[in-house]
């Protein structure tokens, strides 16, 4: 995918004159290093003392630490899946190479690098994702674990590969400062991990291309911050790695100064990208959990250095995790909203550990579980090692002393029926920032789970780059379970992270008082003379949700869609569908009673265009059913829609 002029425009559009000043700037700063690439300063006596605690090693549980372990072999096999893609070289990496498209990205100035074009340099995050070196925390935490240095040598033999295959500036892993970030913050956490062997010194502080890796590193990124309309999770990650590394690895004249600098912006920042109930503000669920990884990891190292944390930092992450604890359902999984590229801010467990189970045990650790929060049975590895760094403070405000359901500022509301139905309302903002970068087009939009199981879903996110008819499905209106008006999206897309108008949703009703039925009403904007507003209830005693749809505004072309889960059955008799699936054995079912005013077809797996799929994660997809209903707005007081649990 490469950038049109009028792209460039429209993405000129919606920056601020501070911002356009900004960005010229750092065009200039780009020409500037390409023929000036200053050597790092020398450095003597460096050290690393930000080790982890006496004990801290053997307080991670057996079964976590078992599953580590399972990882780390796979990996010492050079088994790993990035995105959905299996590889089987990682016994001795290509850095540059995209094993989904055979290609390899071409050496140069990194400024120089079109890395949005796949024709040129394959799937950039297929690139990107083994070069945040978070399969390198994984063997350094195995060699923490076992003492087995074989795990030790092999992260010490990646290190100086990449460092000798990526120089300065050089190539594609020197053009985006989330990947530095995060990379950094990886560094850190290896030499932490081994610290009891004997080449870790020589590996890190007394190797001068690893210090002038870190130094330069660090120079980038206080170079080129991502700002204004671009400064989402991305200048979180910006300035977590930064932080971590200037305080693990104070040896230079500017560390203090890039330590200073990185926590008044993580501070700021932190501020700004999170709502006051605690949800993040790009309404993407899953950048809610990489924001706060990279703060837990953040403060850790701060608190490892003795470096004074504003409390406004401690106060935002400590409302994230609250918020966190509110809104997942009975498996503890949160809402599929927004965009989601399974992107980490620390990573150190094998597969098989629960994410969302893994930052509600750390909150407790941290922060201390409130009465309300859902029980936590899983075990990890991450936990006890933040734990042992960060240092436990009583929270200096009042916390919510019942489940909250409704959070107005970021216009999601869960209904819960008993411990099974679970239902997320969406009236909130279309996104964060100017464009709204990881919004997708699905206002009104409702998901419904039960047990955890995906019954009507959110088909989640699949591709950012490279396939653009599958990037715009996946954000469109038709992908979610809202209404669509004469084919289009409520929101108009300029590009695939930037949106050029945003409806706007507004919450009318939000009762999740526990009185039996808890009630939602919301409306937008998004289309043109016409208003779109959704009612829904969800009765306890009935097992029963029901969801009415009215327009306002001249006749229009409708598809309203319901996409169904890959784990469910539709059995579809005219308005009618039957729904089937399993859960720990046990059948499940339902009824699905569409509006009758429109005519129903199922659509499965369809790729032209595409309708009918699921994404589980990022580069993976898989078909599921999803019904479209299409008529007209005319004639009718609201299309209402009812869905019945059985059993």
């Amino acid at each position: 995918m490469t950038m049109s002029a009028g792209w460039y425009l429209r993405r000129l559009s919606r920056m601020r004159p501070a911002e356009v000043g900004g960005r010229v700037g750092d065009a200039v700063r780009r020409r500037r290093w390409r023929s000036a690439r200053p050597d790092c300063p020398s450095v003597t006596g460096a050290r690393f003392t930000a080790v982890l605690p006496a004990g801290t090693i053997g307080a991670i549980p057996p079964d976590a630490a078992k599953r580590l372990l399972a990882e780390a072999d796979r990996l010492m096999y050079g088994h790993a899946e990035f995105f959905g893609v299996v590889r089987d070289d990682l016994t001795d990496p290509d850095w540059w190479y995209d094993p989904k498209t055979g290609r390899r990205a071409p050496f140069g100035y990194a400024f120089g690098v079109p890395y949005r074009n796949e024709d040129v340099v394959g799937d950039i995050k297929q690139i990107w994702e083994p070069s945040r070196h978070q399969y390198l925390t994984v063997l350094a935490a195995a060699y923490a674990v076992t003492g087995n240095e074989r795990y030790a040598e092999r992260v010490a033999e990646h290190l100086r590969s990449w460092w000798a295959a990526n120089p300065p500036l050089r190539g594609v892993h020197w053009i985006s400062g989330i990947e530095l970030g995060i990379r950094l913050l990886s560094w850190v956490w290896i030499r932490r991990l081994l610290d009891g062997w004997a080449g870790a010194a020589e590996l890190f502080e007394d190797n001068p291309v690893a210090r002038n890796q870190i130094w330069h590193h660090q120079r980038w990124l206080a170079g080129f911050p991502s700002r204004g309309s671009s400064a989402n999770n991305h200048v979180i990650a910006e300035t977590a790695g930064q932080f971590a590394a200037a305080c693990a690895f104070g040896w230079f004249p500017s560390s203090a100064r890039w330590r200073d600098d990185a926590l008044r912006s993580l501070e700021r920042q932190l501020r700004n990208n999170t709502f006051v109930s605690g949800l993040n503000r790009e309404l993407a669920t899953e950048y809610h959990g990489l924001v706060l990884e990279l703060g837990l990891a953040a403060v850790a190292e701060a608190d490892a250095a003795d470096v004074p944390v504003p409390a406004s930092i401690r106060l935002v992450l400590l409302r994230m995790t609250d918020a966190l604890a509110a809104v997942v359902d009975s498996r503890l999984r949160p809402p599929r909203q927004g965009d989601a590229d399974d992107g980490y801010g620390l990573v150190v467990d094998g597969a098989g550990t629960d994410r969302w189970a893994s930052l509600l045990a750390t909150g407790d650790a941290v922060f201390g579980r409130l009465a309300w929060w859902p029980a936590v049975t899983g075990t990890d590895v991450r936990t006890p090692l933040l734990a042992a760094l960060i240092k436990r403070t009583e929270p200096s405000v009042t916390r919510p002393a019942s489940r909250p359901a409704h959070f107005a500022d970021a216009g999601l509301t869960i209904l819960r029926g008993g411990s099974e139905i679970w239902c997320r309302c969406d009236g909130g903002p279309h996104g964060f920032l100017s464009i709204a970068a990881h919004a997708h087009a699905d206002a009104l939009s409702v998901e419904v789970r039960h047990d955890g199981v995906d019954v009507l879903a959110d088909p989640g996110t699949f591709c950012y780059h490279g396939q653009p008819e599958w990037r715009q499905y996946f954000r469109s209106t038709l992908g979610h379970n809202t209404l669509e008006l004469d084919g289009s999206d409520q929101s108009v897309s300029g590009g695939p992270f930037l949106w050029t108008r945003q409806a706007r949703s507004r919450v009318l009703v939000a009762d999740t008082s526990g009185e039996g039925v808890a009630r939602w009403c919301a409306e937008h904007d998004g289309y043109e003379d016409s208003v779109h507003r959704r009612r829904v209830e969800l009765t306890e005693a009935t097992k029963e949700l029901r969801i009415v749809d009215e327009v306002r505004g001249p006749r229009r072309a409708v598809r309203l869609a319901f996409h169904l889960g890959p784990a469910i059955t539709a059995d579809l008799s005219g308005d009618r569908a039957v729904l089937t699936w399993t859960r720990d054995g046990e059948d499940r079912s339902a009824v699905l009673d569409l509006p009758g005013e429109l005519s129903w077809r199922a659509h499965r797996g369809e790729t032209e265009p595409p309708l009918g799929w699921y994404s589980a994660g990022f580069g993976r997809k898989e078909p599921s059913t999803t019904l479209v209903g299409t008529g007209f707005t005319d004639g009718t007081e609201g299309f209402t829609t009812v869905l019945g649990f059985h059993g």
